[in-house]
């Protein structure tokens, strides 16, 4: 039997909201840290210290066998990349990055894709367009509309105009005492269909868009997800929860991007207009 989306209550959204906010506090050290020269292992210890520093515990560390506090992805790297303790990055690689944190009895999730020094122009305009696509799908999340039309602002604001590929094998979904809930959010779909959006519905939204095909595969070390033709991927990620008006964003990346223009060596990713 499918299970059903839970709707928390004001007081919960708010311990959400607590566990959200410290993983962008987890987000903005990456952000201050994040070089060419500096390997994935170092940044995902010191997000480790800093989330048990607040009581909390790392996320996404043993659920479903991963053995990091961070997953993270580099360049065609669509999600769930292990930090490497031999990889440098270098200058011209995109780096996503998405950290969840349990606190109060209850998971926060976000992600943020940062862009290294010298990146390419193509490259640097998938970022900018997934990011813009994160914001166009969660104007979709208010009260009445449907789980559909999430997916379809997103699918239709990277594939249209852009022609990106929009990966299906990897949704966004409910969150609360678990990680992952129902329902699923999909990147792509149909207006007016699936589950209609009541409030106190909190979900992740997290576009994962590549700038060539929509296929995907898994690499050999079982857990990263990499574009099968091998082009950049980017991802970006808020938890919300549903309300009357306008969706509430739990999540706040605004001391990651802060700390991005304290950083000569990350560039900064505008929304588009």
């Amino acid at each position: 039997m499918k299970k059903k989306p839970i709707y928390k209550t004001d007081e919960e959204v708010e311990l959400i909201r607590e566990s959200c906010l410290l993983v962008c506090k987890a987000l903005a050290h990456v952000a201050s840290v994040i070089r060419p020269g500096v390997k994935g292992a170092k940044i995902d210890r010191e997000a480790e210290e800093l989330i048990r520093d607040y009581g909390a515990i790392p996320g996404f560390k043993g659920l479903y066998g991963f053995p990091a506090t961070l997953c993270i992805s580099i360049n065609e790297g669509v999600v769930h990349g292990v930090p490497s303790a031999d990889y440098e990055f270098k200058d011209g690689d995109i780096v996503s990055v998405d950290c969840g944190t349990y606190m109060n009895e209850f998971y926060g999730d976000a992600a943020y894709t940062f862009a290294l020094g010298d990146v390419k122009e193509e490259t640097m305009e998938l970022l900018r367009v997934t990011k813009t696509a994160l914001y166009k799908g969660i104007e979709q999340a208010v009260v009445g509309k449907r789980i559909g039309d999430i997916g379809y602002a997103i699918q239709n604001y990277c594939e249209k105009p852009y022609k990106y590929g929009v990966v299906r094998e990897l949704v966004g979904h409910g969150l609360g005492k678990q990680l992952h809930e129902e329902p699923q959010v999909p990147n792509f779909g149909k207006r007016g269909r699936g589950v209609v959006l009541r409030n106190g519905l909190v979900i992740a939204i997290e576009p994962m868009i590549n700038l060539g095909k929509k296929e995907v595969r898994q690499s050999p070390d079982g857990h990263t997800i990499i574009t099968k033709d091998g082009t950049p991927s980017a991802h970006y990620e808020h938890t919300i929860v549903v309300r009357k008006e306008k969706a509430d964003i739990l999540s706040n990346h605004n001391k990651v991007e802060e700390n991005i223009k304290n950083n000569p060596e990350v560039r900064e990713i505008s929304i588009k207009s």
